[in-house]
């Protein structure tokens, strides 16, 4: 008889919450430094493309340099900004545990604008502008609202 209470005790401290729960947050914070080594290479990349691109646009220009290649540099420059946003945010994950919201609200802002800065007028209609404003008004929104949440408030 003591035998099953000795397996059932096994059974019941085997199916509690907490060492299910860290054993959870160790893999979600393996794969965070992963994705965040992962982003490390994609920014050297980026920045390495954005270099050969600068270099070769600098050194043998071509023709419509201000209409083609300017685009496409912002482009590359915001990528390069968007993946450094993108590395912030796992980093402020593995410091807190928690998904900063402000800091993602930024980066999708940063995001949109980078749609439209190199958005090509002459292709995209009046509903992608509009859905564009809208994105923007709502990021924008959301931005203010969680900066005012974060904000200390001051008695007065």
């Amino acid at each position: 008889m003591s035998q099953w209470k000795k397996l059932s005790k096994q059974i019941a401290s085997s199916t509690e919450d907490e060492p299910f729960l860290h054993n959870l947050e160790t893999i979600v914070v393996i794969i965070s430094k992963v994705l965040s080594l992962a982003m490390v290479v994609v920014i050297l990349v980026s920045v390495y493309d954005l270099g050969f691109v600068l270099f070769q646009e600098l050194f043998m220009p071509s023709e419509g340099f201000f209409k083609d290649t300017l685009f496409k540099l912002f482009g590359l420059f915001l990528n390069v900004l968007i993946a450094l946003e993108l590395l912030e945010n796992i980093t402020a994950y593995l410091k807190k545990h928690v998904v900063q919201v402000e800091l993602v609200i930024v980066t999708s802002l940063i995001a949109v604008a980078r749609k439209i800065i190199i958005l090509d007028l002459e292709k995209k209609t009046a509903m992608d502008l509009i859905g564009l404003a809208i994105a923007i008004l709502a990021l924008s929104i959301s931005y203010l609202v969680i900066r005012y949440m974060n904000k200390p408030h001051q008695s007065q």
